[in-house]
């Protein structure tokens, strides 16, 4: 028996990882050693569907001609270190296997690896250059989805096809650039791509992550029911931009959108737009059980933001007055926080799609 190994120069191998693509996959996974170097993930989110899907659609990215270097979670979190880690290395270009909650850990694991210091510093650099500059640089990162999990919400603003449009990007090498939003609070900060949220729509997710998750889209239903029995008007004091008092405004919900779409398919911020460096603000008003239960069918279509207890804007800066922590919901997964602040940080990935 022979073995053969092939050496490689260090910028060979910063290359490489450059070029190639590092699936994460979901937390319930294994992998199997397949030959030199190959491996075949197979992943437990989506009721298992991630099991069914991840491995053939990884395999045809490869027959495509990517490289695909494959890590594999084993607990919620994971994916942060395992980004971190990989981008530190030389990786680039990124593939979150499951729903937007990996998606969320890649990139916090990407850009909440610098000090304050450190960002303030980047942004200023970033800002005397232009977008298309930004793009060609080497540190430019670039992240794919291939939505097998429960909560795929993202990519929703771009098209029906979920991951077969993925795939497709991600052999052309199609990108668009997105925003990302920063959250500041009492205890350091994180990144989304899709939403921030308090009120109802946090506390809906708290309850269905506790109780009804493995039952995904309907999941959510379940939780909705039970918080509308519960259902109370709330005040968070927020102030925008160059506001000088304070909103204190009773609420259903407060949303603060990079993207349209939460829950799967609820068109929650029809007016977002990933690209326009911008937060688009829902403010919900108080409204009774009933009325809440009727307006629900019309968060799938946007009508909700024709009923007169409905407001938005589009803002670059929020700032909270939190006396203590709250359930807050980032990109479907729902923490306990004390938010400060929350910015827009324009043009600041590449996505396939």
């Amino acid at each position: 028996m022979s073995t053969t190994s092939t050496l490689h120069t260090p910028k060979e191998v910063a290359d490489r990882r450059a070029q190639g693509v590092l699936p994460l996959v979901p937390p319930g996974a294994a992998v199997r050693g397949s030959g030199a170097g190959f491996r075949r993930a197979t992943g437990a989110a989506g009721g298992g569907r991630a099991a069914k899907l991840a491995g053939p659609a990884l395999e045809r990215l490869r027959k495509g001609g990517l490289e695909v270097d494959e890590v594999t979670t084993g607990a919620p979190g994971d994916a942060v270190h395992l980004a971190r880690d990989a981008y530190t290395r030389g990786y680039r270009r990124f593939l979150a296997v499951g729903g937007d909650g990996t998606g969320h850990e890649i990139l916090n694991g990407i850009f909440g690896r610098a000090t304050i210091a450190q960002r303030a510093g980047a942004e200023r650099r970033a800002a005397a250059q232009s977008a298309t500059a930004e793009r060609g640089t080497a540190n430019r990162v670039a992240m794919g989805f291939l939505p097998l999990g429960t909560g795929n919400s993202f990519l929703r603003d771009y098209t029906r096809e979920g991951a077969k449009a993925s795939l497709q990007a991600l052999l052309e090498s199609r990108t668009r650039t997105i925003d990302l939003m920063r959250l500041t609070h009492s205890t350091g900060e994180m990144y989304s791509f899709n939403l921030v949220s308090v009120g109802f729509t946090a506390n809906v997710g708290a309850l269905t992550n506790r109780h009804f998750k493995p039952f995904g889209h309907l999941g959510y239903l379940l939780g909705v029911f039970v918080r509308l029995a519960q259902l109370r008007p709330l005040t968070f004091a927020v102030r925008c931009d160059e506001d000088q008092e304070w909103d204190r405004r009773p609420c259903l919900f407060l949303t603060f959108n990079n993207s349209a779409y939460t829950g799967g398919t609820m068109w929650i911020a029809p007016s977002a737009d990933p690209s326009d460096g911008l937060i688009e603000y829902v403010h919900w008003g108080p409204i009774g059980r009933l009325a809440a239960l009727r307006m629900l069918p019309t968060i799938y279509d946007g009508r909700h933001m024709q009923h007169p207890q409905a407001s938005r804007r589009a803002v670059r800066h929020v700032e909270f007055n939190m006396p203590s922590a709250v359930d807050v919901m980032v990109d479907g997964e729902v923490l306990a926080l004390q938010c400060r602040a929350l910015d827009i940080v324009p043009a600041a990935v590449d996505v396939y799609i």
